[in-house]
């Protein structure tokens, strides 16, 4: 069966970011001419995905007024001549078939994830996280990459990047049972461990493609650290009763989940940007001397 939705969860506080986090959801906050989850998006339709599911706080409207027609921002360009910016806007509510899924409570990304089972069905669906912004260019998106090894494996499929040892206790880190160029089969998987105590230097980051069996995980998973339903732990449930694979995808990927990443995504696509020139000149300028 082909994967044809993908979920994306933005329902989250945003804690790290407040207080300009307060009013607008962190998914809104600007990585150079877009929003951070523009480029989930995007990443997912140019994958083939059909239909965006994206799971949001009950009250927040942001993100589902800006994938929406703006008829008179629309006019006030046209009538102004620019239609350049018209047609941007018009490609972001043209983009595909966007849903909403309310979540009532802010109960983990497991739980985010599960509001939108009605949605999925018994299919197949991605899973992304717009905090990880990640870019392939002139290659194939990451999504898509994960898609390709779930067809060819049909097995649930979990983005992965080694990351520095001394880096492992900032992710969810995996055990692999065996592996082939890129792919391994997933043993186990730890969040957060220690140096020490973690089985590998193979990081998940925010893209999944998974198997609806998660969901009958998610409903009996019980709820974990800080009150919430971890995907993690599914995960770990669903390992042991069907093949779950880790994928070393190909792409670069910013974090735009906390302030220092954020500003820093933002100094690196500005450099892939129009705007490169001015900000490189600006960069060279600046006096960094303590």
């Amino acid at each position: 069966m082909r994967v044809r939705k993908a979920v994306l969860p933005a329902a989250g506080f945003g804690t790290r970011f407040l207080p300009a986090s307060k009013a607008v959801p962190k998914e809104m906050m600007p990585l150079v001419d877009r929003p951070i989850i523009q480029y989930a998006v995007e990443e997912a339709v140019a994958s083939g995905i059909e239909q965006i599911i994206i799971v949001i706080a009950s009250g927040s409207s942001a993100i589902e007024e800006h994938f929406d027609s703006h008829p008179a921002l629309e006019r006030w360009l046209e009538d102004h001549g620019d239609i350049e910016t018209l047609r941007t806007m018009r490609r972001i509510s043209e983009i595909g078939t966007i849903a909403f899924v309310h979540q009532k409570e802010q109960l983990g990304l497991g739980h985010a994830v599960l509001m939108a089972k009605e949605l999925v069905g018994d299919e197949p669906f991605a899973v992304l996280l717009s905090d990880d912004v990640i870019l392939n260019p002139g290659g194939k998106p990451v999504t898509q990459q994960l898609i390709d090894q779930y067809h060819a494996h049909r097995g649930s499929i979990i983005a992965l990047q080694r990351v520095p040892r001394d880096d492992v206790s900032r992710y969810g880190i995996v055990s692999a049972l065996h592996g082939e160029g890129r792919l391994v089969e997933i043993g186990d998987m730890v969040e957060k461990p220690s140096v020490e105590a973690a089985p590998s230097d193979l990081a998940v980051f925010g893209r999944y493609v998974l198997t609806p069996k998660v969901f009958d995980k998610l409903e009996t998973t019980q709820r974990g650290a800080g009150g919430e339903i971890q995907l993690t732990d599914a995960l770990r449930a669903l390992t042991r009763e069907q093949p779950v694979f880790g994928y070393r995808f190909e792409g670069v990927r910013h974090d735009a989940g906390t302030r220092l990443g954020w500003l820093k995504a933002n100094v690196a696509l500005a450099l892939e940007s129009d705007l490169a020139d001015e900000v490189r000149g600006y960069l060279r300028g600046l006096d960094l001397r303590d």
